[in-house]
């Protein structure tokens, strides 16, 4: 999918709500509110009838849609009038907001359902995410100059912030973005196509290789398993190793994981994976790492032959600060206090009790 055709999809999942502000502003919001749900109704039982399941998203957007006419409808008044569009916007506010600095893209799941079969590679899943977070604190400052235009200035005044102001901050977002993706950003680099990319093994659960696919596609593909390595990285005082994950990452940005983490490349040997993936993440030798054990981990975006390794190490580190935000040693006893806690990514989480489990700690 080339990637206006990407921006303009993904915009399509805001069609509900922006029908009903549009209908709101012109027919009243009686009239939004009812053909909003009505439509979110019909598609719900569509979608129930045509793939027999319940689509949450369908109702999560009616439900939002009904809550937002509903606010529309009791601030019905003077002042509560001119702050009903803070309040909508700051509904919008809240979303991009989960979407771009959690692990939840919240965005991408409502708009799903409206681009078909399309799907979404990580350099799109992560140009969406660098938007969402642009969009967020654009409208954010919008939404407070709503409120203070409301209390301070004139009805003219908080006629234009709240509506002419929107579309031409909107207008310049987009404008702006298609400059960036025209003429600034090097395609190589935002969108990889299939013979740049790096290749993988498709192995099954035994790690037999059953095949290779471009990274793109194996991303895109849950049950395909392609194999990576993980380092717990120890150092004389019985502390754990573990990097924060940048913010730039498509999965688990922001999270503490594993040490060293990565990908086989198609063909490699796991030990010369590890090394590779060592050297370019923490500048370190792992030569002496002990092999501890093997397992398959699965999500909703990829499904991994993990090779896990320790090493006991005391040396100095060299960061990969492209690859990771932070790093430092870790006491099992804060690492158990924080479990749970969204603090380290569910692999991480998964594999630590493997360690207990083996008394490794």
């Amino acid at each position: 999918m080339k990637r206006n055709e990407m921006l303009i999809n993904f915009a399509i999942g805001f069609l509900p709500i922006f029908i009903f502000i549009i209908a709101d502003e012109l027919y009243g919001t009686t009239v939004g509110l009812i053909v909003a749900v009505v439509s979110g109704l019909l598609y719900f039982i569509y979608y129930l009838i045509r793939f027999r399941t319940m689509e949450k998203f369908i109702l999560f957007d009616t439900v939002l849609v009904a809550g937002m006419g509903g606010v529309s409808l009791a601030l019905n008044n003077a002042l509560f009038f001119e702050l009903k569009p803070a309040v909508v916007e700051l509904i919008l506010v809240v979303l991009l907001g989960v979407h771009a600095f959690s692990s939840k893209p919240v965005l991408l799941m409502m708009s799903k359902r409206y681009m078909g079969d399309t799907e979404f590679m990580p350099e799109q899943t992560h140009l969406i995410r660098q938007l969402s977070r642009l969009l967020f604190f654009v409208m954010l400052l919008h939404t407070m100059l709503i409120v203070y235009s409301a209390f301070f200035w004139s009805k003219e005044t908080w006629a234009f912030i709240s509506g002419g102001l929107f579309y031409i901050l909107f207008g310049l977002i987009l404008a702006g973005q298609w400059i960036y993706l025209k003429f600034l950003r090097k395609p190589q680099l935002a969108f990889a196509t299939i013979e740049e990319q790096e290749l993988f093994d498709i192995v099954d659960e035994q790690g037999h290789v059953k095949g290779r696919a471009p990274r793109q596609q194996v991303h895109q593909h849950p049950d395909w398993i392609h194999p990576v390595v993980h380092l717990q990285l120890f150092n004389k005082q019985g502390k754990l190793f573990l990097q924060k994950r940048a913010p730039s990452k498509d999965i688990y940005p922001g999270f503490w994981d594993t040490a060293v983490g990565g990908h086989i490349r198609a063909g490699e040997a796991v030990e010369h994976a590890l090394l590779r993936e060592a050297k370019e993440e923490l500048g370190i030798e792992v030569r002496n790492a002990k092999p501890l054990f093997r397992y398959i981990m699965r999500n909703s975006f990829e499904s991994e032959l993990v090779h896990s390794f320790m090493l006991i190490y005391n040396g100095p580190l060299n960061i990969n600060k492209e690859e990771i935000e932070a790093g430092r040693f870790w006491t099992i006893f804060e690492i158990k206090k924080a479990i749970g806690n969204n603090i380290f990514t569910p692999n991480f989480e998964q594999e630590f009790a493997m360690l207990e489990k083996i008394k490794i700690i």
